[in-house]
């Protein structure tokens, strides 16, 4: 368990920059160079990423029961992680309504996809891993929309009109809900078994 939460405390770690050291990011970035710190920040990012994999493996071999997750939170885990695989989606394609409207969708698709799995999970490495990438999630997207809104205000104070908004593509929302139910389809039929080892649908 320790080697698991040292991987998961590394991972986040480093993804908690910005929330905690935006200035201190900026000062790295500036003095190492963008090619320097973001090879820093990728090897340091996959090193916390491998070691809590390793550890989460080895954390289930062993498991510490906190509570049944009731028969509902499965089902409602399903609907939310299709809804995850939406805004994953939704972030890498251009004018889709969910960009659009929600901002940050990829942290919004992290959010639901740990809040999915804690619904459905009760196990203790199981509300490690999930609670924390909750928890990110929810300090990540208010730190984002935080410089949001600074960004908006030093254009208003520098008498510059505002980012403008971008229209929402009809096409774009089809292409990206399409996209997004297709991997969740294909991921709960075979990509979790195939990863993760276990069967979301008990097969």
């Amino acid at each position: 368990m320790d080697i698991f939460v040292l991987g998961l405390v590394i991972f986040l770690g480093t993804h908690s920059f910005r929330i905690f050291a935006d200035g201190k990011r900026t000062q790295l970035l500036e003095s190492l160079g963008e090619r320097k710190f973001k090879t820093l920040y990728a090897l340091i990012s996959v090193l916390g990423f491998a070691i809590m994999i390793w550890g989460y493996g080895q954390a289930r071999m062993e498991p510490i029961e906190l509570w049944v997750p009731p028969v509902w939170g499965r089902h409602l885990a399903f609907l939310l992680v299709w809804v995850a695989w939406i805004l994953m989606a939704s972030a890498y394609i251009h004018a889709n309504w969910f960009k659009v409207k929600m901002h940050h969708p990829m942290i919004l698709s992290v959010k639901t996809w740990a809040l999915a799995h804690l619904f459905a999970n009760g196990q203790l490495h199981q509300v490690l891993l999930f609670g924390g990438f909750l928890a990110w999630g929810v300090l990540a997207f208010i730190s984002a929309r935080r410089r949001d809104r600074a960004q908006a205000a030093q254009l208003d104070a520098a008498g510059l009109p505002p980012t403008p908004l971008v229209p929402v593509s009809t096409a774009a929302t089809q292409l990206t809900l399409a996209i997004g139910t297709l991997v969740y389809v294909l991921f709960l039929a075979w990509g979790h078994k195939a990863l993760i080892g276990v069967s979301p649908l008990g097969m």
